[in-house]
């Protein structure tokens, strides 16, 4: 029995199936064969609901031949096969059938389960233009509510006001619309996300035509974004009858305008996609996006939906493993053309933000503190693209390497080469004799040479070279450029007030530490700031992070004391963008970094730093982020200076993405860690 951490059911995820069978024109006894056949595969291959074609059981294209009761009567008989099968499977079943009801005929999805029949859904809207004829064989369903309909033997629930609620897995919400249904201004689906359903399911036919498939993906991508929620989509494939029309079993699952799975189109074997759905990213964008919830209030009265309760039994005793890609680095992307985007998007948004900054404080130089590590680095850059762009000489940016108790060789040599090397105003001030000073004031013993390396100790260098920065920026009618990243700020690793949590502006306040890595690679790999720059960006990306505070023969790693950046980006994402618990950020992360040989990697990431990590360290880092983000380090971000929005991940602004208490207890958070293996 596997620990139900390892079970995707226990966070929130669902999986889901879109079938494309091969069918036989006008044989329900044929057609029902081969949907059993898939749907025991879906099965065993762990999901939870499959879906399958509109008109599955009785083929699509058959014109007239929907008015034969010979036809009409296999398709019941098909269902009652279907039904005996589904009672030893775990799926929901959703296939199409044409079905009567009180003297008319309806194009219907009927969902059933463990020899249910849970509701039978009739099509909307019917086309009846160019090659389409279904008002000449069908009746609409629009006004068809609270009904119930008599079907292979059982009584079950009727109309297009039908949702299906799992009552033991919260969040998991069905309804169920047919081909054209999506194609109108206003589908069905609409009213029933405002309504709650989360899984929107689409039984199509939808024939093949040159750009028809671009179409359909943009259109189920864009719905299941405007709808928060997850979109299936299956269309008519292999067997349909072709005398005008030719049909290229298109399948897609979508979640929130992201493709999970898509089948491959004109396929010569039956297809079968799987995805995991994220019900609790739905849930938790639902939540935060306030105006889907305006807009449910508004179309309230449009649709009243009946909910009909069934249960899942998901079980939460097996490792099913996880049917998506989880990004190791979600402020990155791991496609190259994407990342290069991305790159360009966030250095100007940064450099614009700064252009504004001076402009509005009627400032033309600016004074920053270059260490040669990444932040420095990343913000210089950003300041030589706003002053080119607004036309201003780099001479003046002011920048200035401040040398103190610890500070490497390597990172000033590289401070010097990089400010020579992009042509600003480059000065060396060492700071230790006022640290020293300073010590010595305050009576601290390492005045004196004792090695006692505390926070005092460290803050005082922090704080000596933020005071001086200020002060030669009133000395210099000059604006503060602060470099400190959105990582440092989410772990509190930043000296508060006189200390590098404080400048005029901080064009890096939303950019985590994995994202100013991959920006800088960007800029070495295109050498956008000229060939001189590549080496020395390249060799400070190779450098240690460190504060340099500590004098001593070791390094000292920030890593080792905050831990591994690429982790705790990793939970500081899906902590603030989403609002996930521990063991659900824990249970991501275990799929993202448990095997680095899985899955991509963003381009420019050296082999040397491509590992991986396993649930103890997962667990622990997990258990460092949230102490030091939830009881020790809001104070810090409640007086952030200004700095740009970068990515969607968020900022930590007071006046942006993040408002909480300074004084915030972390028990909660802890208290679900200790649920992690």
């Amino acid at each position: 029995m596997t620990h139900p951490f390892f079970s995707l059911h226990s966070h929130g995820f669902v999986r889901v199936a879109v079938a494309g069978p091969r069918t036989r024109v006008a044989d329900p006894a044929f057609n029902v064969a081969r949907t059993i056949d898939m749907a025991r595969e879906a099965d065993a291959k762990g999901a939870s609901l499959v879906l399958f074609p509109e008109l599955g059981l009785s083929s699509y294209a058959i014109d007239d031949l929907l008015h034969q009761t010979a036809l009409l009567d296999a398709v019941e008989a098909a269902i009652g096969r279907l039904l005996e099968a589904s009672r030893a499977l775990q799926p929901l079943i959703a296939v199409g059938a044409p079905l009567r009801w009180r003297g008319r005929l309806y194009n219907c999805a009927v969902i059933l389960r463990r020899g249910e029949i849970l509701a039978v859904t009739p099509k909307i809207y019917l086309p009846n233009y160019r090659e389409f004829y279904e008002k000449r064989h069908f009746a609409s369903g629009a006004f068809i509510a609270g009904e119930d309909m008599e079907i292979a033997g059982q009584t079950a629930p009727f109309g297009s006001d039908v949702l299906l609620e799992a009552s033991d897995f919260p969040g998991l919400v069905i309804h169920t619309e047919i081909c054209e249904d999506v194609w109108v201004p206003i589908p069905p689906s609409t009213r029933a996300a405002l309504a709650g359903a989360t899984v929107l399911l689409n039984l199509s036919a939808s024939n093949a035509i040159v750009g028809k498939s671009d179409y359909r993906a943009t259109l189920c991508s864009a719905h299941s974004a405007r709808c928060l929620s997850a979109y299936l989509y299956s269309a008519a494939g292999q067997g349909e009858s072709t005398t005008d029309l030719a049909w290229d079993g298109e399948a897609m699952i979508y979640e929130n305008g992201a493709l999970l799975a898509k089948a491959k189109r004109f396929a010569d074997e039956p297809q079968l996609i799987l995805a995991d759905i994220d019900l609790g990213t739905l849930a938790a964008e639902r939540m935060r996006q306030v105006t889907f919830g305006d807009c449910a209030d508004i179309e309230a009265g449009a649709t009243s939906f009946r909910r009909i309760a069934f249960e899942l039994h998901a079980p939460r005793d097996k490792n099913l493993g996880l049917l998506r890609e989880v990004a190791r680095f979600p402020f990155v992307p791991d496609d190259e053309a994407r990342l290069a985007e991305l790159c360009f998007e966030a250095f100007n948004i940064q450099s614009h933000g700064l252009r504004q900054r001076l402009a509005a404080a009627n400032f033309q130089r600016l004074v920053i503190g270059v260490s040669g590590g990444l932040d420095s680095t990343h913000a210089l850059l950003v300041a030589v693209t706003a002053f080119d762009a607004l036309g201003l000489p780099r001479e003046n940016i002011l920048a200035y390497t401040l040398p103190a108790f610890a500070t490497t060789d390597r990172t000033k040599a590289n401070a010097w080469r990089l400010m020579r090397a992009l042509g600003v105003s480059a000065q060396e001030i060492d700071v230790t004799a006022a640290c020293r000073q300073m010590l010595e004031d305050i009576g601290h013993p390492a005045a004196h040479g004792e090695p006692v390396y505390d926070t005092t100790y460290e803050n005082v260098q922090a704080g000596a070279r933020t005071s001086l920065l200020f002060r030669l920026a009133n000395r210099h009618d000059a604006l503060v450029l602060g470099t400190g990243d959105l990582s440092e700020i989410a772990l509190g690793w930043c000296t508060y007030g006189v200390g590098d949590q404080m400048s005029h502006y901080n064009v890096n306040a939303s950019v985590p530490k994995t994202l100013i890595q991959h920006l800088i690679r960007w800029c070495a790999r295109d050498a956008h700031f000229g060939g001189e720059t590549v080496a020395v960006l390249r060799d400070i990306l190779g450098t240690e992070i460190s504060p340099e505070l500590v004098p001593g023969a070791s390094v000292q790693r920030t890593e080792d004391v905050v831990g591994p950046y690429a982790l705790q980006d990793f939970n500081l994402f899906y902590t603030t963008r989403y609002g996930f618990s521990p063991s659900k950020t824990a249970f991501l992360a275990f799929h993202a970094w448990s095997d680095a040989a899985a899955g991509r990697w963003p381009v420019d990431v050296p082999a040397n730093e491509r590992r991986a990590y396993d649930v103890e360290e997962i667990k622990h880092w997990l258990g460092v982020f949230a102490r030091r983000f939830f009881a020790t380090s809001q104070f810090k971000r409640s007086a952030l200076p200004n700095g740009p929005k970068v990515s969607s991940g968020g900022s930590l602004s007071p006046r942006g993405d993040w408002r909480a208490p300074s004084d915030s207890s972390a028990a909660a958070w802890l208290v679900d860690v200790e649920e992690i293996p």
